[in-house]
Formats: C-alpha cells, structure tokens, sequence
C-alpha cells in the first residue's frame, strides 16, 4: 500500500526551489516517476503580459485592427497558451509561418483565424482555402491556383495581396501592379481583401521607411480604385512604434508583444517583461587554479574557484556563441559570470561570491533582471534570434512575472 505521506510531484506545477521544501518536510516522502520530476530548465510565460503589451500596441495605434503574430512557437513563448489568452483580446488575426503553425492555432478551437505571412507551397493550398485561413499572394501562379481550387469546391476565396515595396522578400513590385491587377480582378473565384507589405528597415532608416509608406499607399490607393479592401498592414512592431501610416487599418505587433521594443522610444517602457528562462544549479566544486573549464580550455583558472555546474545548454536553446562574451547568470540575486564554452547540456558559471550555493538553486539567465536586449547585444544577435532558438526539450510553464 502506498505511504499516505508520500508525494508524486510534477514539473509543471513545482519548481525546484519547492521540490527542495517537500524533502525538507518531516516524514515527507518525494516519489519522482519518469517525466514527473523538475525539469533542469524551462520557460516560464505570462501571457496576461502578453495581452497587455498587445493593448500598448493599440494605444500607439488607436483604430487599428492588430494581427497578433504568434509564430515561431508565439516567439518561443508558447503559442497554444498565448493564444487562448489573445483570444480574449479579440485580435484581427493570429500571424503564422506555415501550416503547422496553422494547425496549432487552430487546435486552441478559438474564433480567431490564423493568417499565413509568406508564400505558400502548392502542396499547402488545398488545406488553407479548405480550413478558411487567411493567407497572401505574391505571384500570378499562387492566385490561379487558389481561384482554381475555390472554383472546384464552388466557393470564392479572399486574399491579401502582397507588395514588395522594398524588403525583397515577397509581393508584387509597385511597378508591375499596373499589369497585374487586372488579371487578379479578372480571376473568377479568387477575391483581395486586403493589401500588405513589411518594413525591412523601419528600426534603422527613416527616409527609406518615410519612403516606402509612400509608395505602399500609392499601391493602396491604385488597387482601392478597383477594390473595397477590408485589411490594409505594413507596419509590425517598430513601424507600430515608430511611424503613422493613415491608409494602414491593421497592424502586426511581433517582437513588441513579447515585452521587448525594436526601438529606443518612451512607449516602450510601457511594455512588461513576458518570459523567464529558469535552470538549476546540478552540482558545485572548487577548482584549483591553473584548472580548465569546458571544451578547449578556453578559461583556466586564475585562483581557487567555486564553479556550479547548470542544466542548460546549447541543445536548449543557449547558443554555443554566448561563450566569452562576459553573459553573466543570476543566483541567489547575485550575477555569477559564465565561464568557458557552453557546451550541449551544461554551463558552468563563477559562484565564488555567492555564499551557500547547492545543487538544485534556481539560475536565472533571461528575465526581468537580465533583459534579453542585453543579452542579445552582448552576443552579438537579435532579441528575435534568442527567443525563437529556445528549444522545445524546455518545458513551458504558464504563470504571472508580476
């Protein structure tokens, strides 16, 4: 017969810090069963941060319908939670990559459509004009396609017809719309209802991006001729931030979402902080000195060293290339500097100064104490790049960062 003191514990619910306080209870037994204990490291969200940092985009934009983008795992959030939470939000739509995305989206069993941002393969179509996603069209070949598909199953279909007004990426160029459109109007089940471009350079160079708002809303205004359109978007977060685009009606807040702003502005302190990145302390050893840390010896010890070992690596989403770039973690409230290489699994970090540290202390390496602006400024990359590399072996876990 199972011990009545006797505690099956899971992850999602304690954190180790916790785990630590059942063991220490008197006559308490912790059964950890496979996938049941504390992971090393994980994620924690709060997707009401989330949803507030969508409403700053609003007040920046004031009747503007948002997309939310979600995709790339709602920036490494993840996107089933953060989803069901902007539900409530009532956004224009839910901005994904690819179809998987899609399907994720559409799991949740929300109202709220999930839109394809890119082009689409062929092999894709049938599936989106079936589930009635939002999607683009950047060539003659995808809008046949679609019109043919639509005809088939005797319905018409709504895209969003993309503009290449400068990101090089998708769309149609401005100075190929003049012969294009036509031939789009003339397709028999194919319909535009919205109009979309991106800004590549709108956190860099404000006469190109005054310039391409320009040409976007001569596209706009050449295509409104022909077509009533229902959704017209260029900006996503730093254009949200940083221009006003009066023929635009939506706007596709990204990186603003998840608590961190593109540009240096005053809205942005306005925004909160949306993720933790959480792993433990597995063991701590003193070092003699003149001994090597990780793989190369690329750090040797000057002076007897107190180093812990911490569950985190590269194969989770902390880059190999944070190595010797001075990325310091927090213990015990103190910054401990990393040392050497981060390896697959495991960093070490320098605890000398904090007294007391034992296996099984929380390290904290993203959150409100270490932004990950900083972050990505001291490794040489992006905000964008460290959030959607953390990997799926880090268990999300849904809870408020105050």
């Amino acid at each position: 017969m199972r011990d009545s003191t006797t505690r099956a514990v899971r992850y999602q619910v304690f954190s180790p810090s916790t785990f630590r306080l059942l063991l220490g209870r008197k006559g308490a037994k912790v059964t950890c069963r496979m996938q049941q204990c504390a992971p090393r490291a994980y994620v924690e969200a709060d997707p009401d941060a989330i949803a507030h940092n969508l409403n700053v985009a609003r007040r920046i934009s004031p009747n503007t319908q948002m997309m939310a983008v979600v995709k790339a795992d709602a920036y490494g959030h993840g996107m089933e939670a953060t989803v069901k939470r902007l539900e409530a939000e009532n956004p224009a739509f839910f901005g994904v990559a690819n179809v998987t995305e899609a399907r994720r989206v559409a799991s949740v069993g929300c109202g709220t459509r999930p839109f394809l941002l890119g082009p689409t393969a062929p092999g894709e179509r049938e599936e989106i004009a079936g589930s009635g996603w939002g999607f683009t069209i950047s060539s003659m070949e995808e809008a046949e396609h679609f019109s043919s598909i639509a005809a088939s199953a005797g319905t018409v279909l709504a895209a969003h017809l993309a503009l290449d007004t400068g990101m090089g990426r998708e769309g149609f160029l401005p100075s190929d719309l003049g012969e294009a459109l036509p031939h789009l109007l003339r397709l028999p089940a194919l319909g535009i209802e919205g109009v979309m471009s991106h800004m590549p350079v709108a956190d860099e160079d404000e006469n190109f991006s005054r310039r391409q708002i320009e040409i976007f809303e001569e596209c706009v205004g050449e295509i409104s001729r022909h077509v009533k359109l229902r959704y017209i978007h260029l900006a996503a977060s730093a254009g949200i931030m940083r221009y006003r685009i009066p023929a635009a009606n939506m706007a596709r807040p990204g990186l603003m979402l998840y608590g961190v702003s593109p540009v240096r502005c005053p809205v942005a302190e306005q925004l909160r902080s949306t993720l933790r990145l959480v792993a433990s302390v597995t063991l701590v050893r003193t070092l003699p000195a003149g001994h090597g840390v990780s793989y190369g010896c690329s750090f040797v010890t000057a002076a007897p060293t107190r180093v812990a070992t911490i569950g985190i690596g590269y194969a989770d989403g902390w880059r190999r290339h944070f190595s010797g770039k001075g990325i310091c973690v927090l213990i015990r409230g103190a910054l401990c500097p990393s040392l050497g290489r981060v390896t697959m699994d495991q960093i070490m970090v320098d605890v000398s100064g904090v007294p007391g540290v034992t296996p099984g202390d929380e390290a904290e390496l993203i959150g409100p104490s270490l932004r990950v602006e900083k972050l990505a400024e001291q490794a040489g990359t992006i905000p964008w790049d460290i959030f959607t590399g953390l990997g799926p072996r880090l268990p999300r876990i849904t809870r408020s960062l105050g």
